[in-house]
């Protein structure tokens, strides 16, 4: 069990071709066949307090250390990278395949899925033309720097794209793995609660961008908009905000403009 969010040492599996090819220049990963971000549970029996505080910082700092090559790697090549997360249903994927059709032709792209099991998603997203790599982590509760590395490597995205990273749904554990974005996206439905931001700090303290979406749904619930920025801002006072609907395409222009902002950033 992990340390750091007591998710389980699932098996990792990631779509297509070998184990191990190569790593981000100046780096070497070592293969990998499991989601092993640590072995021992944080409440396990007999571990003293100071040795599963010792053992959460060595995981975070291993992860670290690969999020910097796959940061160094994509900043070499001039991609954009962002990181989606969010609870499982708030319309990720629906998004992500909205977005890609609007984006259709205008630069190199590509998807990184993560779930927990089948590659439905990735799927979906190849549907839309793009090239997508699925990766499974099995009991594992979120990607990391080490998994999202190998999948990189198999995708062949050209300089200067849009890579777009589909985090396992959890707004809890993803928010402490770096995995070399440019930038954490929190996506959060309006047909969830308004006081997730405080529910789940963390998240919306690492993210740089909330994406309410499903807001065609707005008129149908008693959401609290003003409520939720809001609290997101209390968490976050430099948090970004943007209203959106993948179904009436309400605020997707404004989506798609931050994206070719930071594609442009990053050739740059």
């Amino acid at each position: 069990m992990c340390t750091v969010c007591g998710c389980g040492q699932g098996e990792t599996k990631i779509e297509g071709g070998p184990e191990h090819t190569h790593a981000p220049s100046g780096f070497s990963y070592a293969p990998r066949h499991h989601h092993h971000h640590g072995h021992e549970h944080a409440h396990a029996p007999g571990l003293p307090p100071g040795r599963m505080v010792q053992i959460e910082q060595d995981i975070l700092a291993k992860n670290n250390g690969y999020a910097s090559a796959n940061r160094k790697e994509w900043k070499a090549r001039g991609l954009f990278a962002i990181n989606l997360v969010s609870s499982p249903g708030s319309g990720k994927t629906t998004l992500l395949v909205e977005s890609i059709k609007r984006l259709a032709g205008r630069h190199p792209l590509a998807v990184i899925e993560g779930d927990q099991q089948t590659s439905n998603d990735a799927e979906r997203i190849r549907a839309t033309g793009a090239r997508a790599i699925q990766v499974n982590t099995g009991k594992g509760c979120h990607l990391d720097a080490h998994m999202v590395g190998h999948a990189f490597e198999r995708l062949d995205l050209k300089a200067g794209g849009l890579l777009l990273i589909e985090n396992v749904g959890n707004l809890v554990c993803p928010a402490e793995f770096d995995l070399g974005e440019a930038h954490k996206v929190v996506i959060l439905s309006v047909t969830e609660g308004e006081d997730k931001p405080l529910k789940y700090p963390n998240m919306f303290a690492a993210s740089d961008l909330m994406l309410l979406t499903k807001v065609d749904l707005l008129p149908h619930l008693s959401f609290d908009t003003a409520k939720c920025i809001e609290y997101a801002r209390r968490v976050n006072p430099k948090i970004e905000v943007l209203q959106v609907s993948a179904k009436s395409g309400e605020g997707m222009d404004g989506w798609l403009a931050w994206l070719e902002q930071g594609v442009a950033a990053a050739r740059g």
